[in-house]
Formats: C-alpha cells, sequence, structure tokens
C-alpha cells in the first residue's frame, strides 16, 4: 500500500505532464496564424527552435517549420519581394531577423528536414557556444541560403525515403 501512495503521485504527473508543457514560443502569434508549414506540413509549435516567417512586401506572409520549408517558399514565390525573413532563436525560440542572426551549419544536432542542420542565435556568444558542445561552423545567412539549396537535392531524397518507410510501417 506505501508503495502504491508513492507511486500514484508520480502516475498523475506523468499522466498530466504533457498537456502542462507547451515548448516555448508555441503561443507565439506567427505560430498561432501559420499553425503548419505549407511545404511540409509539419507542426510548427513542435519546431519553434527551427520554424522561420516571411513576410513579403505585398502583405502577405509564409510560416515554416525550417530553413529548408523558407527556401522552398523563397524560390517558389520570386516575384514576390520578402520585406522580414525571421527565424527562431536554437535557444530562445523566440523570432530573429534572419539576416542579422547569428547562424551555425554542422554540428550533431540532427537538423529540421535537412541532413546538415542550420541553426540560428541572436547573438554571435549563444552560436559559439553551441558550435563549442556540438560541433558545426558559425555562417552568415547568405552562406546559409546557399548551403539550403546545394542540399535541397539530397533532402529531398532523404525526406522521400523516410516518408517511404513511415507509410511502409503503417
Amino acid at each position: 500500500m506505501g508503495r502504491t501512495l508513492l507511486l500514484t503521485p508520480l502516475f498523475f504527473l506523468l499522466l498530466i505532464l504533457p498537456w502542462m508543457w507547451t515548448p516555448s514560443g508555441a503561443q507565439a502569434p506567427d505560430i498561432a496564424e501559420h499553425r503548419t508549414c505549407q511545404y511540409c506540413g509539419m507542426d510548427r509549435r513542435h519546431y519553434a527552435h527551427s520554424r522561420m516567417l516571411i513576410v513579403y512586401e505585398d502583405g502577405t506572409a509564409s510560416g515554416a517549420c525550417s530553413i529548408y520549408c523558407a527556401a522552398i517558399d523563397l524560390a517558389v514565390h520570386n516575384e514576390k519581394t520578402p520585406v522580414d525573413i525571421l527565424v527562431a532563436d536554437y535557444d530562445t525560440h523566440e523570432l530573429v531577423d534572419a539576416e542579422k542572426a547569428h547562424w551555425v551549419i554542422g554540428g550533431n544536432r540532427p537538423g529540421v528536414m535537412t541532413k546538415r542542420a542550420k541553426w540560428a542565435f541572436r547573438s554571435k556568444e549563444a552560436a559559439l557556444a553551441f558550435v563549442r558542445t556540438n560541433g558545426g561552423v558559425p555562417a552568415s545567412f547568405d552562406d546559409v541560403i546557399k548551403a539550403t539549396y546545394l542540399d535541397m537535392f539530397s533532402d529531398s531524397k532523404m525526406i522521400r525515403a523516410k516518408r517511404k518507410l513511415r507509410q511502409m510501417h503503417q
């Protein structure tokens, strides 16, 4: 009986914890407005650390789960002029100007929609701390966009293979 009394609060906590916990940025207005990525369908709340928001001169906006999907949007809408390209800070999940962010390419953290990760940080110190802990190389936004387009073919193949594997196991 003593063991049951001890385990009951633990069981209750494990039962309600998923409802209580939401990732940082999950209540952000851009997530409420663009809940899923229009290119891959992923829930942007769960990718609050890698999400992007592109605002175009004509007033339209596009929410993406990652730099991969944001690059697709920029390519598909090359007739539009972006006025803001925002990316989530990896640590705080707050949106920052992608062109002013301090980026890291690579490292041992799995990327979102890509084999070669690309992460953004508000500060240079945070980016360098990530590199010290996880590897990768510091980069500019231009470097990251170029790397994203260079990686796109192999990343698309990887995504299709993962999707096919998931379908086989359903």
